[in-house]
């Protein structure tokens, strides 16, 4: 064991008789604000016990079948005046603990921060129960650098927390007396109500004033004000009242809070695609990545599929095809798509093979992402396109064949039901010899649910990215036409072609036939929209706030 790394792993059961508790900060809602040893401790836990905000943000790094026990409101009287109790968490951590299960306890922001987390603590001590703290980013602290705001100078202002739920004169009295940063966790119609203690305590109503809700998520939304205006600021604005007036904020009182510093430092909000709903109408493999790079643009993804992927109607001419690849009959395979090495890898694994039947078979793929599901299979590929990552740009770098250098003419194609006949034709001239053998066959998808289908046609998206004319055709099929307001975005001249024979406008043309490089397009285009409104002196608002009956602004 290396002596440097602090041993992570629960004491044994076998000495203690019980399992193992791990208090665990979620930090504030952004799921990439997991820590290391956070995403290690759920892939290792029996039982996950969170509060319902974070859920959703820890789930993901649980192992399949985790067991998630709600936590539940008991208390009718607090329901009754509007602020429900949660069950006992204590009781169900220990329950587990008690049973030799590996539990994960997981709250919002940080565990030291959490009175109750805290509680559980001193129970689990008691009893005897092994457990363990890893902390989180605490919401007071990563909500602020989200919004843009430092909560100190090069001075070393001086950083003041309060709990607006729990603070009592005295509190406010010695914050108010203070010049430094105040961060105050409150709620939304509690904002006023807090900026008006401060004034009583001793506050310039023209200290500024940040308040940011849903914190380090694509629905944050921040205002700016000082604490004498922020009342008329939400009331002219329209944010209150409104029903979403419980929901907690972070408002942080002082001068690093001033707009002025927002409007350089606001690099989240300020993100290209922020808030924006896009739908990915594609397979859910390969929405993947595509949405990973759709988030770093502060993005919203949502996948459609809009094919489904289902083997061959007769199998047999890939069984053939397969078992000459182990006989030597290739002298290549080409891969033309993420599918066909999925197809091939599913039928080896029929058969108990592995990577090692390539062994002096070239392979070539057509583009990176086909590459990359080859080399997760085990499979360097031989021949990637460097130009055009598509058949033609294939053809462009396939040699010709040599029957000096080369043993064997024959090339293995395994591709979908749709015909190649650009790739087929181009080897046949290059002096080939073409096995063309469908691996797979491509269907319409099942409609997606009706909300979905209702915010395609309504609206309710932003932009949309097609990826190829079939996506067009399925997903106005499938669901209906994407509404006027929403920016299209195709993959090259073809796919525009179909979106506006189906009526679309297109808006964004990728510059190369490739799925990043549309996303980099949409992104740029959401950037130049964000710019001339700013320029303007617009609000910055996204495509879906512009159709008829659309909310103005979302404050969750």
């Amino acid at each position: 064991m290396n002596p440097t790394r602090p041993t992570t792993s629960p004491v044994s059961s076998a000495f203690t008789g019980h399992g193992h508790v791990t208090f665990l900060g979620a930090g504030p809602g952004d799921p990439g604000l997991l820590t290391l040893r956070a995403v290690e401790a759920l892939a290792g836990a029996d039982v996950l016990i969170a509060e319902p905000e974070v859920l959703e943000v820890v789930r993901g790094h649980a192992r399949a079948g985790v067991s998630t026990p709600e936590l539940t409101v008991v208390d009718e009287a607090s329901t009754a005046a509007g602020v429900p109790v949660l069950r006992d968490a204590a009781n169900l951590v220990m329950e587990a603990a008690r049973g030799g299960r590996r539990v994960v306890r997981a709250v919002t922001g940080d565990p030291g921060l959490d009175g109750n987390a805290g509680a559980e603590m001193l129970a689990c001590a008691a009893e005897g129960i092994p457990f363990e703290v890893v902390p989180g980013v605490a919401t007071a602290v990563g909500v602020p650098a989200y919004a843009g705001v430092p909560l100190r100078d090069a001075q070393g202002t001086d950083v003041r927390f309060v709990d607006a739920r729990t603070a009592d004169e005295r509190c406010w009295t010695e914050v108010g007396a203070s010049d430094g940063t105040v961060v105050v966790s409150t709620s939304l119609d509690s904002v006023a109500a807090a900026a008006a203690e401060l004034v009583s305590a001793g506050r310039k109503p023209d200290t500024p004033l940040t308040v940011t809700i849903a914190g380090t998520t694509t629905r944050q939304r921040t205002w700016n004000a000082t604490l004498g205006t922020i009342a008329q600021v939400f009331k002219q604005g329209k944010i209150l009242p409104s029903p979403e007036g419980h929901r907690p904020v972070i408002a942080v009182v002082g001068e690093p809070s001033a707009a002025a510093h927002r409007d350089q430092l606001s690099w989240f909000e300020s993100k290209p695609l922020f808030g924006w709903r896009v739908l990915v109408p594609r397979t859910k493999e390969q929405a993947a990545s595509l949405s990973d790079q759709l988030r770093s643009y502060g993005a919203v993804p949502h996948e459609v599929p809009t094919i489904a992927v289902e083997p061959p109607r007769t199998p047999q001419q890939m069984e053939r095809a397969v078992k000459g690849l182990v006989t030597g009959r290739y002298e290549w395979i080409a891969f033309t798509s993420v599918n066909a090495v999925k197809a091939v890898r599913e039928k080896f694994e029929e058969y108990g093979l592995d990577a090692r039947a390539f062994a002096g078979i070239k392979v070539a793929a057509v583009g990176e992402q086909t590459a990359a599901a080859l080399v997760d299979f085990g499979v360097k590929p031989d021949l990637v396109p460097s130009g055009e990552q598509s058949a033609a740009g294939l053809l462009e770098d396939w040699p010709p064949y040599d029957p000096v250098f080369d043993p064997i003419d024959r090339v293995f194609l395994p591709r979908a039901d749709i015909a190649t006949e650009t790739l087929v034709a181009g080897l046949i001239e290059l002096g080939w010899e073409v096995d063309d053998v469908t691996a797979y066959r491509t269907v319409r998808a099942s409609p997606p649910p009706a909300d979905t289908r209702e915010a395609i046609k309504g609206g309710g998206f932003d932009a949309v990215l097609f990826t190829s004319s079939s996506t067009v055709r399925n997903l106005v099929g499938i669901a209906g036409k994407p509404h006027n307001v929403t920016v299209i975005a195709c993959i090259g001249p073809a796919t525009a072609k179909t979106a506006e024979e189906h009526g679309l406008r297109v808006d964004v043309l990728s510059p190369e036939p490739s799925v990043h490089k549309l996303a980099e397009a949409l992104a740029d285009f959401g950037l130049r929209r964000r710019e001339v409104a700013l320029e303007a002196g617009d609000p910055v608002t996204r495509p879906s706030e512009r159709r008829p009956g659309a909310r103005r602004r979302r404050t969750t």
